[in-house]
């Protein structure tokens, strides 16, 4: 048989041997396979029914798998020396070979082989169509069992010795399984990707989202699994899936992903859970059922995930994710669809659509946590009225009084009494929290974010990026670290912000800390652009007056902010943190009288970090004020009762 080089490698198919710069490579015999039909096709396009056809010609499989094995491959062969990658993706058809191959005759010299068969650890083996256990010690994702492999008589020997030693050992493990977690050791970090859905209804679409939110929500009480929130997951709602760049992205080392196809009553769930790092498929499966029993799959799903990755549960954790009691088949349809368009922020409709579902269904405390925070935001960012936030903290008391630990409903009621001015209730309700699960990043970003309205800016910092070490991505494009910029750690500040220009509220971030380090024309150029993405957000029309402001458009930003003072009064809602920007703004604008009005109603509506409000530049035309005086001390009075209450 022939032997192929190109670029640094020569492949040898008869000896199953690749060689680079003369060296012995490892590959699994799935690369391996891929491989041979890449240099049997040279440069010429290779489909994928072509690839599954050859390399799995008597399975049934799904293209996840494929996918896994060319990032294997990709990752073995790395690029060529002038950064060209061996192996380019043709979008919606396959796969083409780029460089260069050429075929050799003449074997040469014999160089030691390194087997094929001797590796399978990043095998991709069949997906089932039914669900099939995988303990993740010992399947690869070949599907092949380690314990089937030859074992000399010495090595069941030591096998012995440690599977005794390991026996003696795992009360003491349980045992310290809450103190590892208090010391803060990385849990297993997972992603559960919005499922596909098969069949073009878009009628159905929003089960794709919806119901990976459903089994997101289910494993946040696991301790040892540290699980990627729903909205960072749901860009991925319509993307196609490149296995190990999602992870990369979403930084985690597990993913699920899965798709659904329904045909009337009858619904089909398969899904697979795949370890990044050594590429093992650790469970697959599929669910058939009828539509009415779908609450019952993310009980199924969850659970095949903490068997999956030999998870230790708690007694407590084990109670909390015993399956939930019926819900009305139509109230759950409701549910989920709210659930969908809430995370395309179309608020007053998933409103309608949670209200529908909690008159159906007034026991289901998932429903009332979701309308509460649904209410909360249609006030909070549309201007909905000081109603919904009586209705909102009406929905979470329902919710917490039929589920008193639910972690959705205390940190969606702990983000309402913040913004709305009621930060020391917030703290009791995140803290608490904590204790039902230390590693929930959202828990301690929220009480980063309390601790910042009331001043303790370092301990906001170090609740922030507690957060952020869990979760890189929690609350990455609808919330900032503010605490760094009124410590006046400006360029901290401007690093911790993602790198997007399609988020209003981060693109006025950006601008407001080029405006703190007095770089005017930036600034103003982020103002403006945020001002087009989302002229209707609270912060936009803020940034649009400071951008009329550094233009010498006093009249113009001073008419725009008394605007939305004027709205802010008439709803009577309005986050006292964005009302001080409001005041900095006025006093920017050299309007001290309307910047103390406004600096008035943040401090009394809840927004008092004193050791900000005593070092803040924005405010220096203020100081020599009275009524500036003595508003500093009612927010220096607050803060220490707080600090004395909480620290």
């Amino acid at each position: 048989m022939a032997l192929y080089e190109f670029g640094t490698f020569r492949f040898d198919p008869a000896d199953h041997l690749l060689l680079s710069a003369g060296n012995p490579v490892s590959l699994t015999p799935k690369a391996f396979e891929i491989l041979f039909v890449f240099v049997q096709n040279g440069n010429r396009l290779t489909t994928k029914e072509e690839l599954m056809n050859k390399v799995w010609p008597d399975s049934f499989v799904e293209e996840a798998n494929l996918t896994i094995n060319i990032s294997a491959l990709r990752k073995v062969l790395g690029e060529t020396p002038d950064g060209q990658q061996y192996i380019e993706t043709v979008p919606k058809k396959g796969y083409r070979f780029v460089v260069p191959i050429t075929e050799v005759r003449d074997k040469g010299l014999q160089i030691p082989s390194l087997p094929v068969s001797e590796r399978s650890d990043t095998d991709v083996a069949p997906i089932a169509v039914q669900g099939e256990d995988l303990p993740a010690s010992v399947r690869t994702l070949s599907g092949r069992n380690e314990n089937e492999r030859f074992w000399p008589r010495s090595r069941v020997m030591v096998l012995s010795f440690v599977l005794i030693v390991v026996l003696g050992l795992s009360y003491s493990i349980y045992r310290g399984r809450s103190t590892r977690i208090l010391l803060g050791e990385h849990p297993r970090s997972l992603a559960v990707l919005p499922f596909q859905n098969l069949r073009e209804n878009p009628n159905d679409d929003f089960l794709g989202f919806s119901l990976a939110n459903a089994i997101i929500t289910k494993l946040d009480y696991v301790s040892e699994l540290a699980v990627r929130p729903s909205y960072a997951v749901q860009k991925y709602k319509t993307q196609t899936i490149d296995i190990p760049k999602v992870a990369a992205d979403l930084n985690v080392d597990t993913l699920l992903t899965g798709t659904f196809l329904r045909e009337g009553d009858n619904l089909r769930i398969t899904s697979q859970l795949i370890d990044v790092k050594t590429q093992n498929l650790i469970w697959k499966g599929a669910f058939d059922l009828k539509y009415e029993k779908l609450l019952s799959v993310q009980d199924s799903v969850a659970q095949k995930i903490i068997k999956g990755l030999e998870l230790t549960l708690s007694p407590s954790e084990v109670e909390r994710l015993k399956p939930d009691e019926a819900v009305n088949p139509l109230a759950y349809e409701y549910y989920l669809r709210g659930i969908d368009l809430y995370s395309k922020n179309e608020f007053p409709v998933a409103i309608n659509m949670l209200e529908k579902s909690a008159e159906l269904s007034p026991n289901y405390a998932l429903t009332w946590a979701n309308l509460g925070r649904a209410y909360t935001a249609n006030a909070s960012f549309q201007f909905g009225g000081g109603e919904q936030y009586r209705k909102a903290q009406a929905a979470f008391e329902r919710a917490l009084s039929l589920h008193p630990d639910l972690i959705d409903a205390r940190i969606y009621m702990a983000n309402m009494f913040t913004d709305t001015g009621r930060v020391e209730k917030s703290v009791p309700l995140l803290r608490e929290a904590l204790r039902t699960n230390p590693n929930h990043a959202e828990i301690h970003w929220e009480l980063g974010y309390a601790y910042r309205f009331a001043g303790m800016l370092q301990q906001s910092v170090s609740e922030s990026e507690r957060a952020r070490q869990l979760d890189p991505g929690v609350k990455l494009n609808n919330s900032t670290l503010n605490s760094y910029l009124y410590l006046g750690q400006y360029d901290k500040f401007l690093g911790s912000l993602p790198e997007t220009d399609d988020s209003a509220l981060i693109v006025f971030y950006r601008g407001f800390g080029e405006y703190y380090k007095k770089n005017y024309t930036q600034a103003a150029k982020d103002f403006d652009h945020t001002f087009e993405l989302d002229r209707s957000l609270l912060h936009a029309q803020i940034g649009k007056a400071l951008s009329l402001g550094i233009h010498h458009q006093d009249s113009e930003a001073a008419e725009m902010l008394r605007s939305v003072e004027s709205k802010i009064n008439e709803r009577r809602v309005g986050d006292p943190e964005a009302i001080y920007k409001i005041a900095q703004a006025y006093a920017m604008l050299g309007d001290k009288s309307s910047a103390l009005r406004v600096l008035k109603q943040s401090i009394e509506n809840g927004f008092f970090p004193y050791p900000y409000f005593a070092a803040d530049p924005l405010l220096d035309g203020l100081r020599n004020e009275n009524e500036f005086s003595q508003l500093m001390r009612v927010a220096r009075q607050r803060h220490e009762a707080f600090k004395a209450a909480f620290f």
